[in-house]
């Protein structure tokens, strides 16, 4: 028997594709009442390929290849558009960090990432004011998914191969006799001792607008992390701190606002439809997939850092793999779970 400790999307990724090879006797366990309970509802939907370390590129390589088959596969519309994700630097040593985590991406087979100056830029996001801009890098397959799209079709698909799901469950005590996956991201800690963290992030969303088209690009000023995109006619707004008090944190993101997209400052803030959610973070901001080294009938799918979502249908087929077949289709020992304790962290690069 297999039990998959997170009914979220990567556990019901998981699910799907060990059932999909054939695997039987599946449960899935969740604390919350009902699927979308964790973090998985929470996420903004941004899909990039533009990642500063290898691993993390061949990871939304493997999942955009999944994306483009979902419907076929799944039956369900992942909601994967192509809009485009555009990293903004302010100076020439951000541009030259741009430029060498694209020579990775390149390396990666990521052949339409490119370089970009302020002039495309500004054609290619058209809120962007931001006069300390001086080019940037840009991909346009990156772009949008929905959360909640990709985990209702990965678990009903499992549910039609005989995969059962039981909320209001937790796991405490682990059975000898079963093996299990940690895939209970943020709260992942409390089931066994992977190096998990949770760090709170917010988004601010504006009131109905049309000031910015739908398909902007996800823009990013990667050096402080604020960013924008648009999604069912709202404009979404984000500055990854950890906001003790979320009226500080609003103050700061609306000045950031101001001075880089002008364009929005006369449209409000829609408080009732902003939100915050968990970031399930490792010590190197790269995921932590393979056996527990301290528990043998544990395997863990944690600590994506940000990326869940995005790398659930990846995931999803590389723990699948290594549970059955002993290895897997890309090299995952850069996300190995013993690489902390041997004091070799995976790096990318700073800004992405």
């Amino acid at each position: 028997m297999i039990v998959i400790v997170g009914a979220g999307v990567i556990g019901a990724s998981i699910a799907w594709h060990l059932a999909s090879r054939g695997v039987r006797d599946i449960l899935v366990v969740d604390r919350h009442d009902d699927f979308g309970g964790g973090s998985t509802p929470k996420a903004t939907g941004g899909f990039r390929a533009q990642f500063g370390s290898e691993i993390n590129v061949r990871l939304s390589l493997l999942s955009r290849q999944k994306l483009l088959r979902f419907p076929d596969e799944i039956g369900v519309d992942s909601g994967y558009r192509q809009y485009g994700y555009l990293f903004l630097a302010r100076s020439e040593r951000e541009l030259e960090e741009l430029l060498r985590a694209q020579k990775i991406q390149h390396a990666c087979g990521l052949d339409e990432a490119r370089m970009v100056d302020v002039r495309e830029a500004k054609e290619i996001s058209p809120g962007i004011g931001d006069p300390a801009v001086i080019g940037g890098a840009y991909c346009h397959t990156d772009g949008f998914i929905r959360a909640m799209q990709i985990l209702r079709g990965y678990s009903e698909a499992a549910k039609r191969m005989g995969v059962r799901f039981e909320f209001g469950r937790e796991v405490k005590k682990l059975d000898r006799s079963v093996t299990y996956v940690n895939a209970a991201g943020a709260w992942a800690a409390e089931l066994s001792s992977v190096p998990v963290t949770q760090l709170r992030r917010r988004v601010a969303s504006t009131v109905p607008t049309d000031v910015l088209p739908e398909n902007t690009p996800m823009t990013i000023w990667p050096s402080d992390g604020f960013h924008v995109r648009v999604r069912d006619g709202r404009v979404l707004m984000l500055w990854p701190d950890n906001p003790p008090n979320d009226d500080v944190w609003l103050e700061k993101l609306l000045r950031f606002r101001d001075e880089r997209v002008p364009i929005l400052s006369e449209v409000p803030i829609d408080q009732q439809h902003s939100w915050s959610g968990l970031y399930e973070m490792s010590p190197d901001k790269h995921a932590i997939v393979g056996r527990d080294p301290q528990i043998e009938n544990l395997y863990l799918a944690n600590g994506s850092s940000g990326h869940g979502v995005m790398h659930a249908p990846a995931i999803g087929q590389l723990v699948s793999e290594l549970m059955i077949d002993g290895r897997t289709s890309i090299d995952i020992a850069p996300l190995r779970p013993t690489r902390f304790a041997e004091g070799n962290p995976t790096i990318g690069s700073t800004l992405l």
